[in-house]
């Protein structure tokens, strides 16, 4: 089977890539020795990444030269993560005019994500797993990252402020509601919404099994406005089978999610029920948390959108980022001088 970019299979791994080892149980957490609830996991996830985040300042963006932000994942040819490269084995490049790099960091950054969960009435006997799936995703934050929890169906609500308190998330799972259309797009705008404005890697985490149904909001606007914010969406994809009323059916993850995912960086993962949730999340983790952070000045601020073209020089290796950015002032983060 051939590559497809960005896309993860539970049963064999990144499409053409390495297997997941499968059958693994769910993760066990204990309260002895007074350790809060599920701390044991996130010490063992993040041993070697919390040294780097103590120590570590999260390049922000404020002194008056404007820079274009940009989040790279890079894997080599069989899918797997590459780390450890410097900011010579990057260029990149603005409607295929090579640009200085001005920002780099390749150290483990938080993140600020937006997590959605689709509860419509296709989901009504998955809502469980889709919970599981959710918490496997919690449980894996580091100690800096901040959540707010959320789901849809003909309407759309969050259950969480930010937050980065991990039993808080969780125990919030339960206070999910129901409802009926996927108002998928409506959705993510709203997402976009409650990101807007804050610095550093912002995400929009969107479990669901279907397409669009319903939403007040058409595609093609809510993917410029995602672009034009420089927000990265990552789609989990539910394989669900459902009774409608007259027969059953299947419900198949709506295919923008893989294409939100390729235009903003992100990633596109498909779940079924009988997958292993803690090798897919850790996976995603992994993902968000070793993304190398990359800048560059604009050419020209002429209010326009500009392709961008991350290229690394590596043999077998590829960047997966953002496809381009508006080049207005209102758009575009600023560095802080170091």
């Amino acid at each position: 089977m051939g590559t497809r970019d960005g896309m993860w299979n539970m049963e064999g791994g990144m499409w053409g890539g390495p297997a997941i080892v499968a059958g693994t149980r769910r993760p066990c957490y204990s309260r002895s020795m007074g350790f809060p609830k599920y701390t044991i996991l996130a010490l063992a996830l993040a041993a070697g990444a919390v040294a780097t985040l103590a120590a570590q300042q999260e390049p922000t963006f404020r002194s008056a030269v404007r820079t274009v932000p940009v989040y790279a994942t890079v894997t080599d040819s069989e899918g797997r993560l590459v780390p450890g490269l410097t900011k010579q084995d990057f260029e990149i490049f603005d409607n295929k005019r090579p640009e200085a790099l001005t920002l780099f960091s390749n150290e483990v950054q938080p993140i600020t994500a937006v997590v959605l969960l689709d509860t419509s009435g296709s989901m009504t006997n998955y809502i469980d797993f889709v919970k599981q799936a959710c918490e496997q995703f919690l449980v894996r934050m580091l100690p800096k990252d901040r959540v707010m929890l959320g789901d849809f169906n003909d309407k759309i609500q969050f259950v969480t402020p930010l937050s980065s308190d991990r039993d808080e998330l969780v125990a919030s799972l339960q206070r999910i509601d129901y409802g009926y259309p996927t108002h998928l797009y409506d959705a993510i705008d709203r997402g976009v919404t409650e990101l807007h404005g804050i610095q550093g890697r912002r995400v929009i985490v969107i479990f669901t099994d279907g397409e669009d149904e319903g939403s007040k909001l058409r595609f093609d606007p809510v993917l410029d406005r995602v672009m034009n914010e420089g927000d990265m969406v990552y789609g989990i994809g539910l394989h669900t089978r459902y009774f409608n009323g007259q027969r059953w059916e299947e419900g198949i993850p709506d295919r923008v999610l893989k294409r939100l995912a390729e235009q903003t960086g992100g990633g596109y993962f498909e779940l079924k029920k009988t997958d292993d949730l803690n090798s897919t999340f850790t996976r995603v983790e992994q993902e968000l948390h070793s993304q190398y952070v990359l800048g560059f000045a604009p050419p020209e601020l002429d209010g326009k959108p500009h392709l961008i073209d991350v290229n690394v020089k590596g043999a077998g290796m590829k960047a997966r980022a953002r496809k381009s950015y508006v080049a207005t002032p209102e758009k575009l983060g600023e560095k802080t001088d170091k």
